[in-house]
């Protein structure tokens, strides 16, 4: 059967709702990817799908396998694990653990998050690692990676130490962040923490380098990374009411230009845009046509009460269709996806939301039956006189 679209008007507040497109953000960062976590849409995109080096910030794919392992009974909080030599090895950032330690899980996860331990990250690794070593670890890392649709992420070690074969893509930086927000909120609360004093020994590595932490500006979380060849970057989250942006941004120049970089980020991406509510639970937007049904049209309504973003400026306006392959055939139960919403808004991704059925409905009886038959065998008669 025909795909068949239409225009709608699809709510109130699209009636006469004139917007337009918000205007292009220029960041200085080699990379970037700016995401509205609730409605899923993407406000900026600039290489965001090529793999670079992640720095500290492929920590987080570390802290994600150990929260998992914290919930699934293999690590637990007071658990105290060994420093290997190893560990003990790295440089850079470090919690300056020592062969000596016996370091609690609480402690090491602390030390990856506000102090962006190098050899924290390893003394995680090897616990979980199938094998005991940080370089199986980072094979569990890049298949787990795999599993959540981060096709551009490869692991060489558990901290993002400079490695040709270790990359990320900003765009799974942010499937990562968004995973780790979902999935581990009160772990996730661990990320605003902006000072760990761990056992006193590292005076000059007690502070969480997130910039934007104390800037009372919605920011709580994730991490940042650096290294020569990645430059200074930063997956950072903030929400402001109900709305929670996620953002990835590399390759800047400098400490400062990354804090400044985040922070017009996160202004543009919550002045620039507003989150709108579609309809109410069941609301039937349209009808469609039914084939050989007890009815001949069904209400086509939205699963939930999704959300949209649309830019505040005017300019523009905003457009809807619904797409479906009609008629649609009988029996349909209520609740079944049977079209999609298609929304363009001028500067955004198109937005595509399922509909679904807002009754069931049944197979026709025979007068229905009758009626199709006979409207099919119209349409054969016109369709065999008009070709004479």
């Amino acid at each position: 059967m025909p795909k068949r679209s239409r225009p709608i008007l699809l709510l109130a507040f699209f009636c006469g709702w004139i917007g337009g497109a918000a205007s292009a953000f220029e960041t200085k960062a080699q990379a970037a990817y700016v995401l509205d976590h609730g409605s899923g849409t993407v406000l900026l995109a600039k290489q965001a799908q090529v793999g670079l080096p992640p720095a500290s910030m492929s920590k987080l794919m570390t802290l994600l396998l150990a929260f998992e392992a914290l919930r699934d009974g293999r690590l637990r909080w007071d658990e105290r694990l060994p420093v290997s030599p190893h560990a003990m090895s790295y440089g850079g950032s470090t919690m300056f653990l020592d062969t000596t330690d016996r370091v609690t899980v609480e402690d090491l996860i602390r030390g990856i998050i506000v102090l962006s331990g190098n050899d924290a990250c390893v003394v995680i690794a090897e616990a979980l690692s199938l094998d005991g070593t940080e370089a199986g670890f980072a094979a569990m890392m890049t298949d787990r990676a795999k599993d959540l649709g981060m096709d551009q992420s490869v692991f060489a070690n558990s901290n993002g130490w400079p490695d040709i074969n270790h990359r990320m893509s900003m765009k799974d930086l942010a499937t990562l962040a968004q995973h780790l927000i979902t999935e581990f909120p009160k772990q996730y609360t661990m990320f605003s923490e902006t000072e760990f004093l761990f056992d006193g020994r590292a005076p000059s590595n007690t502070r969480n380098r997130n910039p934007l932490l104390t800037l009372g500006i919605g920011a709580d979380g994730l991490k940042t990374g650096h290294t020569s060849e990645a430059g200074y970057g930063l997956v950072g989250s903030a929400q402001q009411g109900e709305r929670r942006v996620i953002f990835v941004l590399t390759g800047l120049q400098s400490p400062q230009e990354r804090a400044e970089e985040a922070e017009r980020i996160v202004t543009w991406a919550f002045r620039q845009f507003t989150s709108k509510t579609l309809s109410q639970p069941g609301e039937a937007l349209a009808q469609a046509a039914v084939w050989m049904g007890s009815s001949r049209n069904v209400g086509l309504s939205l699963d939930g009460t999704p959300k949209i973003l649309i830019p505040v400026t005017g300019g523009q306006e905003i457009t809807s269709k619904i797409v479906y392959d009609g008629p649609l055939q009988a029996p349909i139960a209520k609740g079944d996806q049977v079209a999609e919403l298609v929304i363009s808004v001028p500067g955004l991704p198109e937005t595509r939301l399922p509909l679904v059925a807002a009754q069931s409905i049944t197979r026709g009886g025979f007068l229905p039956r009758l009626r199709t038959a006979a409207l099919v065998l119209l349409r054969k008669v016109n369709g065999g006189l008009s070709g004479t």
